[in-house]
């Protein structure tokens, strides 16, 4: 796939994997132990110093380690990401949230973000193309270490009232061919200072109202568990907006 040997892939697989549980940079070591590989320490590494010159993983300071690039987490999210299905429960329970609220499309979305964030553990937050903001769950980001840098929870929370800023990305992801968006590091969100964050926005269109629902957090969340949510909730919102015609 790509420019990746089979073996490059392996590793990376499994450097994402981990780097998604505890948030450290991975060295080859741990690789060798944790993952069966086939290799040896030192093959691995000389193969994570290949995929970092290829741009799927980077060097994080003052660690002999490596850390996935935004690059890696898209070839993740493209190729090996194999999506856990929604429970009949989570379904149930994300219905069942915001089920009260369908006659009113106010009330659908603040409720549904709220909704969300309970859900996932993350900040949730939905911008509709009449110029409404929500979001829920601000109390999540201490759940995430990269989110007790003062500096970027503050950057990060000042973002979330720029109504321009979530709007854009809204026409964005419009005007793409498919429901979902990711949001990966400094690239995506036009700042240096979000490299460590990421996002999944998922659409929703009614007879009158179009917008976007999603979460944010670091950019190592379990894209696996929440992709199918963000889709099946972003497509449940959708479905009660057209039965109630707003």
């Amino acid at each position: 796939m790509d420019d990746l040997t089979d073996r490059q892939t392996d590793i990376l697989k499994a450097l994402i994997k981990e780097y998604t549980d505890n948030g450290e940079a991975i060295g080859s070591e741990v690789l060798e132990k944790k993952y069966k590989l086939g290799v040896s320490p030192a093959t691995i590494r000389n193969e994570m110093v290949e995929l970092a010159n290829k741009g799927y993983l980077k060097k994080e300071y003052f660690s002999a380690g490596r850390v996935p690039s935004a690059k890696g987490f898209r070839f993740y999210i493209k190729h090996l990401m194999k999506e856990k299905q929604l429970s009949t429960g989570d379904e149930v329970a994300y219905k069942n949230g915001i089920w009260d609220e369908r006659k009113d499309v106010q009330r659908l979305i603040a409720h549904a973000t709220k909704v969300l964030a309970q859900r996932t553990g993350l900040i949730a937050l939905a911008v509709t193309d009449s110029g409404d903001l929500y979001y829920a769950g601000v109390g999540n980001l201490l759940s995430s270490h990269e989110f007790l840098n003062l500096e970027l929870s503050q950057i990060l929370l000042s973002k979330l009232d720029e109504l321009n800023y979530w709007g854009n990305i809204e026409q964005k992801l419009s005007a793409m061919e498919g429901s979902i968006i990711f949001m990966l590091g400094e690239d995506d969100f036009n700042d240096p200072r979000f490299e460590a964050c990421g996002s999944i926005f998922g659409e929703f269109e009614g007879d009158k109202i179009r917008g976007m629902i999603g979460v944010v957090g670091p950019k190592r969340m379990y894209y696996d568990t929440l992709t199918p949510q963000i889709k099946y909730f972003s497509n449940l919102i959708k479905e009660i907006m057209q039965e109630q015609k707003i």
